[in-house]
């Protein structure tokens, strides 16, 4: 094609076609065109694909996760339980509650210390969880799993029965304490309490109230221990809204909400030794 210095008379010339008025197709300068990009070779397609390919297996998978993080969460708590407690189980003998509950020999006092500690723990979480200051807390409101109002009932019941109602003791009041500083400050941490306090008293702890039941209360079942509404549904109502929440975290995160777990046995292991006291 003629360039824009190519006299008209010689337009024709270039052509074995019969003659038409064409323009010229205007062109940058050689230094404003861009170099075409030269093809990858073949085995550097390969190489990259290979190593995008062995990323994705070696990124670590952690137990549970393609289910949610609440199973994660799950996972990591089954194992600090004992075997007697839980087929998981890891964890060896250590403490008095952590022995079979057919071998405990509870007390009505101790009960009550137990219970005591348990309300403020609750009122506590309940508190926070309504306060929210967090706003991924607020996800946490009216759940059905919210225990304080049930613990005040029997409570009232073991007064009319003549039983002195004690004060909080140390164990309640210092985890009580730990939670509403943690749920200032870190709410993945606060996250994992939340949901080992609420969890574990719907699987173990019934059955621990069962039992002490048989022993002390002549198998009376307190409102500790009834739900409104299938418990399932619930249960499952809030793994959903704590998967749902999980997700704006990072992995890091999420591993700092699995570290607090055993932070959470701890306190929760203090107060459940009441019942034996």
């Amino acid at each position: 094609m003629a360039s824009l210095t190519t006299p008209l008379s010689q337009v024709h010339s270039l052509s074995s076609s019969k003659p038409s008025l064409r323009l010229p197709s205007p062109s940058l300068p050689l230094q404003f065109r861009r170099k075409p990009s030269p093809p990858m070779p073949m085995k550097a397609v390969v190489l990259v694909s290979a190593t995008a390919a062995a990323e994705t297996s070696n990124k670590k998978r952690y137990p549970g996760e393609s289910k949610g993080f609440v199973e994660e969460m799950r996972f990591v708590a089954m194992k600090l339980h004992t075997r007697d407690q839980a087929k998981e189980g890891e964890k060896p003998v250590t403490e008095p509650e952590e022995k079979p509950v057919a071998k405990w020999e509870p007390t009505v006092d101790g009960y009550l210390k137990f219970l005591v500690d348990s309300k403020l723990v609750y009122d506590t979480l309940e508190k926070i969880i309504d306060e929210a200051p967090y706003p991924s807390y607020a996800e946490f409101r009216n759940t059905g799993l919210e225990r304080s109002a049930s613990l005040a009932k029997d409570l009232e019941w073991f007064k009319e029965q003549g039983y002195t109602i004690p004060e909080p003791s140390s164990p309640g009041r210092t985890y009580s304490e730990y939670l509403v500083e943690l749920s200032q400050k870190d709410p993945q941490a606060f996250i994992c309490h939340f949901y080992n306090i609420y969890f574990a008293h719907s699987a173990g702890g019934r059955m621990i109230g069962r039992k002490v039941a048989e022993m002390l209360l002549n198998k009376k079942e307190l409102e500790f221990y009834k739900w409104d509404g299938d418990l399932s549904q619930l249960l499952q109502n809030v793994r959903d809204k704590l998967n749902k929440v999980a997700e704006e975290w990072t992995r890091e995160e999420k591993n700092h909400c699995l570290e607090e777990t055993e932070k959470s046995f701890k306190f929760s292991g203090e107060i459940l030794r009441l019942i034996l006291s």
